[in-house]
């Protein structure tokens, strides 16, 4: 039979390794949300020069936004997860402390904006041909205010990224942090994924261009 006082040590130790299993997930949330923007800054660099040669690089610019859709969504999920733990009253993400108050005001409107200028560009590419001006002209309005308020997310975050995104991909660091190699299989998946997009949606480029 248990004695009293040896519950009331093993209790503490049980409450103590909870603790830390929180803690490291939010250190995980950060890891993930940090290598998936370093992935996302990559890739949408490529993006811009793109956009300053629409017309001759119109396939690359297909071609890398269908790529950047899976990433997007898994730093859109990462930080979504964040939000909704230190809002619904999490301890330990509510002990790390929310970001600044002008990327909190920032944050749902350039969520929101990804999404409209992902959608429209997709719609673009492969809705409607009676629509095509709509969502063009969307697409571009969307893109310079996303544009602008992702400007400040990024210059905000800058340091974050800076500090974590390689801590899964190094021999010491990951091992610091539970679930290095799951986190490293979603940010590789769905680049892959992302891949299969793409090519699979070059082709609608041709007659993309025919129909215009």
């Amino acid at each position: 039979m248990t004695q009293p006082h040896q519950y009331q040590r093993e209790r503490p130790k049980s409450a103590l390794r909870a603790r830390h299993a929180l803690r490291m997930g939010v250190e995980a949330n950060a890891r993930l949300t940090a290598s998936t923007a370093l992935v996302l800054l990559i890739l949408l660099a490529v993006e811009g020069v793109t956009v300053l040669q629409i017309r001759p690089l119109l396939t690359m610019h297909v071609f890398v936004g269908m790529l950047l859709v899976p990433p997007v969504l898994v730093k859109l999920s990462s930080t979504v997860w964040r939000f909704a733990k230190y809002y619904l009253g999490s301890p330990d993400y509510r002990g790390k402390g929310p970001p600044p108050t002008i990327l909190r005001v920032l944050g749902p409107f350039v969520a929101l904006l990804t999404i409209v200028v992902f959608a429209s560009g997709i719609l673009l590419l492969l809705g409607p041909v009676s629509l095509r001006s709509q969502f063009l002209l969307i697409h571009k309005a969307s893109f310079f205010l996303w544009f602008a308020f992702m400007t400040v997310h990024v210059l905000g975050h800058l340091g974050d990224t800076a500090r974590l995104a390689t801590k899964d991909w190094t021999s010491r660091a990951r091992l610091v942090v539970v679930g290095s190699r799951t986190r490293q299989l979603v940010l590789s998946a769905s680049l892959v994924v992302g891949l299969l997009l793409a090519f699979v949606t070059i082709p609608y480029v041709g007659s993309w261009i025919a129909g215009a």
